[in-house]
C-alpha cells in the first residue's frame, strides 16, 4: 500500500506571534541554532527561552528563528503517541506565555527527493563563488519524494534539504482530527502537479535568471571575499523582477563589509523570449564598522527597506536614472544616532566613489551599481532645508571633509 507524506511547516500571518532566536539561560544566543533542523538529536542540552519577536496570537504549532518547529503541550503528546522514536521534544520557555511548550526535534533524515518528479530544482554551481555548496539544492518547489528510501519512518527530514519537516498521512489526519492550529500541509508524495508546458516555461526562465545571477557573482567576486559564513536568507516574492529577493555580502580587501543587492536586475520573469536586466541597478551599502553575524546587521536591514522602496516605486527609479536622490525608510532597529525624531532614517544613493564599478554588464544589458550611504540626522535636517541642489552640495562637503561612500552608525556631520 503507498504511503503519503506531507511537508509541515506553520501559518504565518497577521495578528498570530513570532518567536525569535533560541536563547540559553542566561538569554544567550544559541551558537548553532540550525541543530534543532539536521533532522538528529540536538546537542545543547540546557535550559532554552525563546523571545517574542512578535507578539500576537498562539499557535499549536509555530516556528522559531531558522525554520525551528514549536509545539504546543497538546501537540506534544501527539508526536509522543504516534512517533516516538522520530522525534526529541526538547522543553522551552517562551516569554510572556506559561505553556508548556516544546521543540519539536526530527531525529532521523533520509536522502530521498525524486528531482525528476519534483516541479521546480535548481543548484548551486561554481559560478556562484560558494564551493562548500556546488551541487546541493539551491531551490525546490513541488518537492516529491521516493518513498521506497524512508523506511517506517513518520517523522523526518530530507538530507538535500533539511528545512523541510516531513510527516505521515496518519499524523496530518490527527492533527486535523485534533483541530491542530497553526499548521499547514504539502503533499510530497502522489503524481507529479506540473505542467509540462509550464514547466518548460520554468526552465527557461531559470537559465535567464542564472545567466544573471552567474554574471553577477563574476562581478560580486572580483570585489572581494565571499563566505557562508556571511550567508543572507533570500525572501521569496516581492516587487523584484525575478520574484526573489537575495542580497550577497563580500569582505573587502581593506577589511570593510560590502552589502549589495543581488537581484534587482534579475531578467524579468514574464519575458522569457530573451534575456533582461530587470531595473537595470544594484544597489550596495558598505561599512568598515565590526557587524558580527552579517544578516542580522543593521546595514542589510537598511539596505532591504532601501531596496524595497526602489522596487516597489518606479518614480524612484526614474529619479535615480538622472543623479543622486536621498530619501527616508523606517527607522526601526536602527542604530539611535541614524533616527530622526519622526523615527526614520535617510540615505544618499548614488554617490560615486572610484573603489566600486559604477557599471557592470549582464547578457540582459547594462547595470548600474549605486552606491547606499546612510545620512546623520542633521545632515537630512539641512537637506530639507536647502532644498533644490542641496544633494550635489552635500557630496561637495563629504569630498572635502575626506568622507567617501562608506556608511557608519555615527561620524560628525558635515553640516552645521
Amino acid at each position: 500500500m503507498a504511503r503519503n507524506y506531507f511537508d509541515l511547516y506553520a501559518r504565518v500571518a497577521e495578528g498570530l506571534w513570532c518567536l525569535g532566536h533560541p536563547l540559553d539561560a542566561q538569554r544567550r544566543e544559541l551558537e548553532d541554532p540550525w541543530q534543532f533542523s539536521m533532522g538528529e538529536p540536538a546537542h545543547f542540552k540546557g535550559q532554552i527561552k525563546l523571545p517574542l519577536d512578535v507578539e500576537g496570537e498562539s499557535r499549536d504549532f509555530s516556528h522559531a528563528a531558522f525554520g525551528t518547529p514549536v509545539v504546543n503541550a497538546k501537540l506534544a503528546a501527539l508526536f509522543q503517541e504516534l512517533a516516538p522514536h522520530d522525534v526529541e521534544l526538547i522543553p522551552v520557555e517562551v516569554d510572556g506565555h506559561a505553556g508548556p511548550y516544546f521543540i519539536l526535534n526530527a531525529l532521523r533524515k533520509f536522502t530521498c527527493i525524486d528531482t525528476e518528479a519534483s516541479a521546480e530544482v535548481d543548484y548551486w554551481t561554481e559560478e556562484d563563488g560558494l564551493p562548500e555548496k556546488v551541487g546541493k539544492l539551491f531551490s525546490i518547489s513541488g518537492m516529491r519524494i521516493d518513498t521506497s528510501k524512508v523506511s517506517d519512518a513518520k517523522v523526518f527530514r530530507p538530507s538535500e534539504w533539511k528545512g523541510s519537516l516531513l510527516v505521515s498521512e496518519d499524523i496530518k489526519d490527527a492533527m486535523e482530527r485534533a483541530g491542530i492550529t497553526g499548521a499547514v500541509f504539502e503533499a510530497v508524495t502522489g503524481p507529479p502537479t506540473f505542467d509540462p508546458v509550464r514547466r518548460a516555461e520554468t526552465k527557461r526562465r531559470g537559465e535567464l535568471w542564472n545567466q544573471a545571477r552567474y554574471a553577477r557573482a563574476a562581478v560580486w567576486r572580483g570585489l572581494g571575499t565571499m563566505s557562508d559564513d556571511f550567508y543572507i536568507p533570500p525572501v521569496v516574492g516581492g516587487p523584484w523582477p525575478g520574484k526573489s529577493q537575495n542580497w550577497i555580502a563580500v569582505r573587502r580587501p581593506e577589511g570593510s563589509m560590502l552589502i549589495v543587492t543581488d537581484g534587482l536586475s534579475d531578467p524579468y520573469s514574464d519575458i522569457l523570449d530573451r534575456p533582461t536586466a530587470g531595473f537595470g541597478l544594484e544597489l550596495a551599502i558598505e561599512t568598515p564598522e565590526p557587524l558580527g553575524e552579517v544578516w542580522k546587521s543593521w546595514p542589510v536591514h537598511l539596505l532591504e527597506r532601501v531596496a524595497y522602496e526602489v522596487a516597489e516605486f518606479e518614480k524612484l527609479r526614474v529619479s535615480l536614472a538622472n543623479g543622486t536622490l536621498s530619501m527616508e525608510v523606517d527607522g526601526v532597529g536602527m542604530p539611535e544616532t541614524l533616527v530622526t525624531p519622526e523615527g526614520r532614517v535617510a540615505v544618499l544613493i548614488g554617490m560615486e566613489t572610484g573603489s566600486l564599478p559604477s557599471r557592470f554588464t549582464l547578457p540582459g544589458g547594462e547595470v548600474r551599481l549605486l552606491t547606499v550611504k546612510v545620512l546623520m540626522p542633521a545632515e537630512l535636517k539641512w537637506l530639507l532645508q536647502q532644498g533644490k541642489g542641496a544633494a550635489a552640495e552635500l557630496i561637495r562637503r563629504f569630498t572635502a571633509a575626506g568622507e567617501t561612500h562608506l556608511s557608519r552608525s555615527w561620524r560628525q556631520p558635515v553640516v552645521s
